[in-house]
């Protein structure tokens, strides 16, 4: 009769694993564009982990070992791994498009709102975390186009014109931790022609900002943690006025040449840099300001990233 210490060697790891595989490989014959491979080349670290800590709950169990010799720990460890490759595979990941690209987790929705008869528009934009991608050029009042994973909700949209002024609010909840990816990829584009007035709260990730094809007017900014970068190039059709309080990161804005500035720098925690501007009356200008028929007037507020100004050569 085999003693403690031979029964506790015997393990179902390597049994489970070729059933998993073989089966795999079987419906992948069935069905050719089938394709697990990118989920098990991203999440096999996973098996590592859950064999292992199997492995330390079977030693920790020492004399209540199982009497019929199977590790459990180890070989529930395993099965907990088929799972959430399963798990994965079904929510999506599996098939090819005609492409030969593959589905993500990722669910991707997009919308259009014209301006009907609106002369301006406003928007209140909540960007939780991942990146945007905003710019004008539109002949629509908005179009979104929205990539977001399980761990976001899908973004609400709130669009209604009264009085001649298009409102749209744009905003998104977190569902918390999920397996497969955390995307969160916004893309907006405004109108080319109608003034516009933006509020944007941006949390963690990356924003790209163009402005030149937009008529802004109005742009508040609170960064959270990440880089934001605007481009206020371009002619202006008015004044325009920006605010925008810095967090833990970086806004990069780039500035016209032929069109006024002036920055009124205020100077946390961070820095606050400047290329192209001189400083006048406690402000930064460019060369343009006072001689052109418009003007950028800017705050900006350094948390404890930096604000960076240039103007374009």
């Amino acid at each position: 009769m085999p003693d403690n210490d031979a029964l506790r060697s015997r393990s179902l790891v390597f049994p489970v694993l070729l059933v998993a595989i073989g089966t795999l490989f079987l419906i992948r014959t069935w069905q050719p564009a089938f394709h697990p491979w990118p989920v098990i080349r991203t999440y096999w670290p996973l098996i590592l982990v859950f064999v292992g800590l199997g492995k330390m709950w079977d030693a920790f169990q020492g004399a209540r070992q199982s009497r019929s010799g199977v590790s459990i720990g180890s070989t529930v460890g395993v099965l907990l791994f088929v799972v959430v490759i399963v798990v994965l595979l079904w929510r999506g990941h599996t098939f090819a498009d005609h492409d030969g690209r593959y589905r993500d987790l990722v669910d991707h929705t997009s919308e259009t709102r014209d301006l009907q008869g609106a002369t301006s528009l406003k928007a209140d934009l909540t960007v939780p975390a991942g990146t945007l991608d905003l710019a004008g050029g539109s002949d629509h009042g908005v179009e979104t186009d929205f990539e977001y994973s399980a761990a976001w909700s899908r973004p609400r949209l709130d669009y209604h014109v009264s009085s001649g002024v298009a409102e749209l609010e744009i905003a998104q909840d977190n569902r918390g931790p999920a397996l497969g990816p955390n995307d969160d990829n916004w893309r907006l584009r405004f109108n080319k022609s109608v003034p516009l007035d933006i509020r944007l709260k941006m949390g963690v990730g990356k924003g790209d900002l163009r402005f030149r094809d937009a008529n802004l007017q109005k742009l508040f900014i609170e960064v959270g943690v990440g880089k934001v970068d605007i481009d206020l190039t371009g002619e202006r059709k008015a004044d325009v006025n920006v605010g925008i309080h810095g967090g833990i990161g970086q806004a990069v804005i780039h500035l016209p040449k032929n069109v006024g500035v002036v920055v009124e720098a205020k100077k946390g925690i961070g820095a606050v840099t400047t290329e192209g501007l001189k400083s006048q009356d406690g402000n930064y200008v460019n060369d343009a300001y006072g001689k052109s028929p418009h003007t950028i007037h800017i705050f900006a507020e350094a948390g404890i990233g930096n604000i960076d100004l240039s103007v374009e050569h």
